[in-house]
């Protein structure tokens, strides 16, 4: 394929992209015209997750291994 080719089909799909975004930016300004509420609302969520700042408890870790390390218990190649 020669960039021109790679060129139009990128041009392609971003027409497409652009007619889907517009096309959902209809439906919800439809759907907020007729007071509706999106799917995602309806649905019960967590919403924000409040992280605390203390430690996790390392009994949780006691199986586990370091990524890149190796085992514990063992040395690192």
């Amino acid at each position: 394929m020669s960039l021109q080719d790679d060129l139009t089909a990128v041009r392609r799909s971003l027409d497409e992209l652009t007619r889907k975004v517009e096309q959902l930016e209809r439906k919800a300004g439809r759907q907020q015209a007729e007071g509706g509420r999106s799917a995602t609302a309806d649905r019960p969520g967590p919403g924000m997750v409040t992280v605390p700042d203390t430690p996790y408890d390392s009994t949780l870790w006691t199986d586990t291994d370091d990524e890149g390390l190796g085992a514990r218990d063992r040395r690192a190649p």
